[in-house]
């Protein structure tokens, strides 16, 4: 897939739009795994699916990535290009991890949805856990459960580092450092708002005009679209 035509883009934007950002992220991850079934979908480790959502974001608005993020210290927003060789190399992991005799599976979109309602970091990373445990009920208690999930947290990294993808960033103004969440399926989802907000703006544009129905002016081609536009602006 190269590009999305005009008339899906916004199909798709309008039926992510009033969806938690998890569920956009599947919507967004069927364009880049077509043929495979939205509950498998929701079964694919982290890594796995923040590759694909990158790789998707690449084939439709270029590899040029711009990320904006806020200084927790002095609020200044800052803005800071993405280059594909910050994000990991190494290949992703499948299945599962061993540590202390446990096995727990990669995380995934399910576990993560499992979560989403727990207002609480330290809360909901336990809870994480147990879901990825294959037997929780082995799963130790109190300090030594916290002790556990640090040591999975770190296997997690080692086996894929695609599965969390934190930046460190040094604020120019207070040089306050820094580690901001890169998340793809929402950043793949803001430029394609972007870009669904820029077609919902020329259709305006054109059907006050000329009196088209929005169907008559996403079958343009964007060259006539632009011609069009500029003699309504002239």
């Amino acid at each position: 897939m190269s590009a999305l035509d005009p008339a899906t883009l916004l199909s798709i934007w309008e039926h992510g739009l009033a969806r938690h950002p998890l569920d956009r992220a599947l919507l967004l991850l069927t364009l880049a795994s077509p043929d495979t079934p939205v509950d498998a979908l929701a079964d694919v480790p982290l890594g796995q699916r923040n590759q694909l959502l990158v790789s998707l974001r690449e084939r439709l608005f270029g590899k040029s990535l711009e990320l904006t993020a806020e200084c927790p210290a002095c609020r200044e927003r800052m803005e800071f290009p993405l280059p594909s060789e910050a994000l990991p190399e190494k290949a992703l992991a499948t299945g599962s991890i061993e540590v202390g005799g446990l096995h727990f599976q990669l995380p995934t979109t399910r576990h993560l949805a499992g979560i989403s309602t727990l207002g609480d970091a330290d809360e909901a990373a336990r809870a994480l856990l147990r879901a990825c445990a294959s037997t929780p009920e082995a799963l130790p208690v109190d300090e030594q459960l916290d002790m556990l999930l640090a040591e999975v947290e770190a296997r997690l990294d080692e086996a894929d580092p695609w599965a969390d993808l934190s930046i460190a960033l040094t604020c120019p103004v207070c040089e306050h450092q820094n580690k901001v969440l890169f998340d793809p399926g929402s950043v793949l989802w803001d430029a394609l708002d972007g870009e669904a907000q820029h077609l919902l703006d020329e259709v305006h544009l054109l059907a006050s005009r000329y009196g088209w129905s929005e169907a008559e002016i996403l079958k343009l081609s964007s060259m006539r679209r632009n011609a069009y536009l500029a003699r309504v602006l002239a």
